[in-house]
C-alpha cells in the first residue's frame, strides 16, 4: 500500500504502464480465469452471491464464449489507459469494470469507491494475489482511493485514453468537464431507470416449482442490491391482469424476502416514504398493501410523465396494470436501462423497442438476470469501445 500526494495505492503505483494489449489476449483470458478460480475457493462466496456472480462470469469457458462473439480481436488493440470511476453503492462493480479494460487490452487505474465493502477487500486480496503469476497484466494495473478531489482526478484523467464513467448525472458531468487526451474517449453510466413486466396468465399457469424460483430471481433483482442498482426495477407492469395471479406472485417474493436483512433505519425510511407519496401523488395512487416492514405495493391508477421519478428502497414496489403496449412507450425515455420480464416472448418486447423507436430500455432480460452484467451494458459494447480497430485494407 502506497500513499502517494493524497493518493493510496491499493494494488499498484504512479508508474501504471500504458503500451496496449490486444484485445482477448491470452495473459489476459487466462488472468480473468485464474481470478475467477481464486474467488470460486473462497469460503466466503456462499454468504455474498454477487462475489459467486463475478466468479461466474470471469470463468474461462466464458470469456472464450465473449472472444468468438468478437470476430475482429486479431485486428484490435486496446485504446491505451483507461482510468475507472466507479460507483459507492455496487460492491463488485468496480471488478467487473477492471476486467472489462483487461480484456479490451487496457492498462487501469481504477478509482475505488470510499465505502469499504467486505466483498472489495476480498476481491482485491484475490486480484493482488493472481497478478504475481501475470507481470504484463501486473504493470498495466493500479487500483487507488482518495476523497472527492478534482485535482487528483485531473491529473489521472490528463493521461487517459478512455474513461469509464460509473455514477450519478452530477458525477458524470464533473468528471468529464476535466481535460483528458484529445482522442480520450468516455463511456459514462448515469442514473437510470428499470422496470419488469410479467404476464398474470403465465403466473396462474406456473407450477409451485417455477413460482418459488420466480420470486428467488426477483428478490435477488431487487432487495440483494436495496434495490440501488440501476437494473433493480422499480416499477411492475402487469399484463393479463388479475389479482390472483399478483397474489400468487407476492406471496413467493414475500417467502424470498424472509432472508432480506431488513434495518430499522429502512424500515422507517419506507414508511416516510409512503407519506411523502400520500401526499404528494395522491391523485395517481390507488390500493396500499403492506406484509410486515418486508414488502410495499403501492398500486398505481396512472402513470405519471415523472414515473422514472418513482423509486424505491428495500422492498418498496410501485404497480400498475398495463392495458396497451402504448402506455409502456409512452413513458420510457432516455433514462429507461433494463426492462425484466416473466411471460412474454423475448423477441416480442424487443420488437415494441425497436418498431416504436424508442430512446430507452437497453436490456431485456428475464427476471432474476437484472444483475447479469457483460460486455454489452447500457446498450455499449464495452470491449469494442475501449479498443481500436487497425484497419488494413488489400
Amino acid at each position: 500500500m502506497i500513499l502517494m500526494n493524497g493518493v493510496e495505492f491499493l494494488i499498484g503505483d504512479e508508474r501504471t504502464r500504458n503500451t496496449p494489449l490486444p484485445v482477448y489476449s491470452d495473459e489476459a483470458v487466462t488472468f480473468a480465469a485464474d481470478v475467477s478460480a481464486r474467488l470460486m475457493k473462497l469460503r466466503e462466496i456462499r454468504t455474498y452471491p454477487d462475489i459467486a456472480a463475478l466468479a461466474f462470469w470471469s470463468r474461462r469457458a466464458n470469456i472464450e464464449r465473449m472472444k468468438i462473439d468478437c470476430p475482429e480481436t486479431g485486428a484490435r488493440l486496446g485504446r491505451g489507459l483507461c482510468f475507472h470511476i466507479t460507483p459507492g453503492n455496487i460492491p463488485v462493480n468496480f471488478a467487473f469494470s477492471y476486467l472489462f479494460g483487461v480484456l479490451a487490452g487496457c492498462a487501469n487505474i481504477v478509482r475505488l469507491p470510499s465505502r469499504d465493502f467486505p466483498q472489495m477487500r476480498m476481491i482485491l486480496d484475490v486480484i493482488r494475489e493472481t497478478l504475481k503469476a501475470h507481470p504484463e497484466i501486473e504493470k498495466r494495473t493500479a487500483f487507488v482511493r482518495y476523497p472527492a478531489d478534482d485535482d487528483i482526478s485531473a491529473q489521472f484523467s490528463e493521461s487517459a485514453d478512455a474513461r469509464m464513467i460509473w455514477g450519478g448525472d452530477r458525477t458524470i458531468a464533473g468528471i468529464r468537464s476535466l481535460p483528458t487526451r484529445p482522442r480520450c474517449v468516455d463511456i459514462c453510466f448515469a442514473d437510470r431507470y428499470s422496470v419488469c413486466i410479467i404476464n398474470g396468465n403465465a403466473v396462474l399457469d406456473a407450477g409451485s416449482e417455477e413460482l418459488r424460483r420466480l420470486g428467488e430471481g426477483f428478490y435477488n433483482d431487487t432487495y440483494l442490491m436495496d434495490q440501488n442498482a440501476c437494473s433493480s426495477p422499480q416499477l411492475i407492469l402487469w399484463g393479463n391482469d388479475s389479482d390472483e395471479a399478483r397474489d400468487r406472485f407476492w406471496d413467493v417474493v414475500y417467502a424470498a424476502a424472509e432472508k432480506y436483512p431488513l434495518q430499522a433505519s429502512v424500515s422507517m425510511d419506507k414508511y416516510v416514504h409512503l407519506c411523502r407519496d400520500a401526499v404528494d401523488r395522491s391523485e395517481g395512487i390507488g390500493k396500499v398493501t403492506r406484509r410486515t416492514n418486508r414488502l410495499y405495493r403501492v398500486e398505481l391508477t396512472s402513470l405519471a410523465e415523472d414515473i422514472d421519478h418513482y423509486r424505491g428502497q428495500g422492498g418498496y414496489f410501485y404497480e400498475y396494470s398495463l392495458n396497451n403496449n402504448e402506455e409502456l412507450c409512452a413513458i420510457v425515455t432516455e433514462k429507461y436501462q433494463t426492462l425484466t420480464y416473466f411471460g412474454f416472448e423475448p423477441k416480442t418486447l424487443r420488437e415494441i423497442v425497436i418498431g416504436n423507436r424508442l430512446r430507452g430500455i437497453d436490456r431485456i432480460v428475464p427476471i432474476g438476470r437484472a444483475m447479469d452484467i457483460g460486455v454489452i451494458w447500457d446498450g455499449f459494447d464495452l470491449i469494442r469501445s475501449l479498443s481500436r480497430i487497425v484497419n488494413a485494407v488489400y
